[in-house]
């Protein structure tokens, strides 16, 4: 399996942080779609792939918990998000405090149903 791209600057979590969001009780899921300018560099054009982010603050316990969470996050983009997430777009991970307790099949079913209502084109009130 590929390695999954990564943020790794904080400006592109900010930029991030402005998009789309949706909360489960397992994670908190904030998208946003690359503009050209960013998409331009890279080899794939418009097909460029999706990057991750990963967080967890101090609210979800100590160093110890908070690493946990995080690479409970990574396993489940590693194993899951490539099929569900759309090119082009950067998405941060926020791990919760039902991030470590949650089993992980309920976790992968977080992530769907979060990626799924991100990509879900908005119904607007009238």
């Amino acid at each position: 399996m590929t390695p999954i791209a990564r943020l790794t600057k904080r400006p592109q979590y900010l930029r991030v942080k402005g998009g789309a969001r949706f909360v489960t009780p397992g994670l908190v899921l904030q998208a946003r779609a690359r503009d050209e300018a960013e998409t331009e560099g890279s080899k794939a054009g418009d097909g460029a792939p999706s990057r991750f982010g990963f967080t967890a603050s101090k609210r979800v316990g100590k160093a110890v918990d908070r690493n946990r969470a995080r690479r409970r996050l990574k396993e489940l983009v590693r194993l899951h998000g490539p099929q569900h997430a759309a090119n082009g777009f950067d998405y941060v991970l926020i791990a919760r405090q039902g991030t470590l307790q949650r089993p992980f099949p309920e976790l992968i079913s977080d992530l769907e149903r979060a990626l799924a209502k991100i990509h879900r084109p908005s119904q607007t009130k009238r």
